[in-house]
């Protein structure tokens, strides 16, 4: 498989989102091996809640995790302004805008208090730990002063040097690929 060339660190979103895009449809499903390694790591770290994701066609999808784990879910609301609330796991039986199952409205809430860690789903990561999401900020807006674990949750080829970022974006502890959890690299 042929990977594409990144865009300079300072192409806009846009470009990058492009990039990635065109990049992920490339990648075979590693999602075995990462929920292995994603597995042993959030256990030798004592966890037991994790927000996780429902996975879109080319992401990684983490539900095997929810053997091991008690897996929540988020569901993406709009009003007053855009958020997520969280959710049991198997709560998501509805089909979201987006495309991913999530919980229906009046499903039973789980305060972001109670999570360990918190699986982020993306375009792209680099290296420090910036994530390339979809564009909505939903998660930029849910983990500001989060305790526990942030992991970024991507494709090996979907880790760059540098992306470019905001002073608002929320930051990955460590990043999980299927070849690995490595911590981000804080200058």
């Amino acid at each position: 498989m042929a990977l594409l060339n990144p865009p300079s660190p300072h192409a806009p979103k846009a470009e990058w989102r492009a990039w990635a895009r065109e990049t992920r449809a490339g990648v075979p499903d590693g999602s075995g091996p990462l929920c292995r390694a994603l597995s042993t790591f959030l256990q030798a770290q004592g966890v037991r809640r994790v927000l996780a994701y429902r996975a879109l066609p080319g992401e990684p999808d983490v539900s095997a995790l929810a053997g091991e784990f008690e897996l929540l879910t988020s569901r993406a609301r709009f009003r007053p302004e855009p958020h997520l609330t969280l959710h049991p796991w198997a709560t998501a039986t509805e089909l979201s805008r987006f495309g991913a199952l999530q919980p229906p409205a009046d499903a039973p809430r789980v305060a972001l208090e109670t999570v360990d860690a918190a699986l982020l789903p993306a375009l792209a990561f680099d290296r420090r730990g910036v994530r390339l999401g979809y564009g909505g900020g939903f998660y930029d807006r849910l983990l500001p002063g989060f305790g526990g674990l942030i992991v970024g949750v991507v494709w090996s080829a979907l880790v760059v040097p540098a992306l470019p970022s905001e002073p608002h974006d929320v930051l990955a502890d460590v990043l999980a690929t299927e070849t690995g959890v490595r911590p981000a690299a804080r200058p």
